[in-house]
């Protein structure tokens, strides 16, 4: 098969293998990126596993809770610039507002009326698009949700009340004191900030993605010389020690460095001598999965002002 430039740049960036190997490793996998960083990694070349995606885009992560519900918006710019900028920090913080009842929908978000201007919110986005006089998108929302209990919220690299880089919400069902539990999910929630968790628990998790890291595991093993029946049997072990790294109950707690999050959950029921349950989280990082050109925004601006 023929490779083109942009399939090695990308396995590079996903990979930090090298430039030969990543050639390799493509015309092995038929051009699969995902199978290509597998076999990377099956020869030890490829640290992708615990790389998450590379942020690139701009803007800010809005977050808000209201009662027993909160949401998270993710709205785009070009530069970091309008983040700082105070129309878009207000546009970010109605949409995420508003959000709260489009249930996740983007497209009925940008129906919705935005508040005293007598436009919907994507003749507002477009009006903040000309004004500002640069691209915005309005790219994805979250919501979650208790019955009885709290949501809490957590936004890291905050540029204003409710708005960052990072935003991150957890619920917790319980008849407690809410005071605690808000303190203690606050940990948990700057936690998950930390360690971005691949779900609440090891049942959650996509089969898919627990057979796919099973067989990688297995593959290694066997590739060191191991017998496939003694590599099986090791694997066991190993892929508990990938689930205290992805699964957010079985991860130890970066706050004390020594309790598992299913532990906090648990002291804190004894605490309040009532039953306390994490139901929930989400979080979202801006620009996360966003592919730009990697252009160097200083060189722009010189080059459209004619400086050498």
């Amino acid at each position: 098969m023929t490779l083109s430039v942009s399939m090695v740049k990308e396995l590079r960036e996903k990979s930090g293998a090298g430039m030969m190997d990543c050639k390799k490793a493509l015309l092995e996998t038929d051009g699969k990126i995902e199978e290509a960083i597998d076999w990377l990694r099956k020869q030890g070349l490829s640290a992708v596993a615990k790389k998450s995606s590379r942020v690139a885009a701009e803007g800010l992560i809005g977050v808000t809770v209201k009662d027993n519900q909160g949401a998270l918006i993710e709205i785009n710019s070009e530069t970091d610039f309008v983040a700082r900028n105070k129309l878009f920090q207000d546009f970010v913080k109605t949409c995420s507002d508003l959000s709260l009842t489009c249930n996740e929908d983007i497209e009925i978000l940008k129906q919705m009326q935005y508040p005293n201007t007598g436009r919907s919110v994507d003749q507002e986005l477009a009006n903040n698009i000309a004004t500002i006089g640069e691209n915005m998108n309005v790219r994805r929302s979250k919501i979650l949700k208790v019955s009885n209990g709290v949501i809490i919220s957590y936004v890291h690299n905050s540029v204003a009340d409710g708005l960052g880089k990072l935003g991150v919400l957890v619920a917790l069902e319980s008849n407690g004191d809410k005071d605690k539990l808000l303190s203690v999910g606050k940990q948990i929630a700057m936690h998950i900030a930390a360690t971005s968790p691949k779900s609440l628990n090891i049942e959650d998790l996509d089969e898919e993605v627990v057979d796919r890291e099973r067989q990688v595991l297995i593959d290694q093993a066997v590739a060191s010389g191991k017998p496939k029946e003694i590599a099986e049997k090791m694997v066991n072990g190993r892929m508990l020690k990938y689930f205290q790294e992805v699964v957010l109950n079985e991860q130890v707690s970066v706050i004390d460095g020594e309790t598992k999050i299913k532990d906090v959950v648990t002291k804190l029921q004894k605490d309040l001598d009532t039953e306390v349950k994490l139901s929930g989280f989400i979080f979202l990082k801006l620009g996360e999965g966003i592919e730009v050109s990697e252009n160097d925004f200083a060189a722009e601006v010189a080059a459209t002002a004619g400086i050498k």
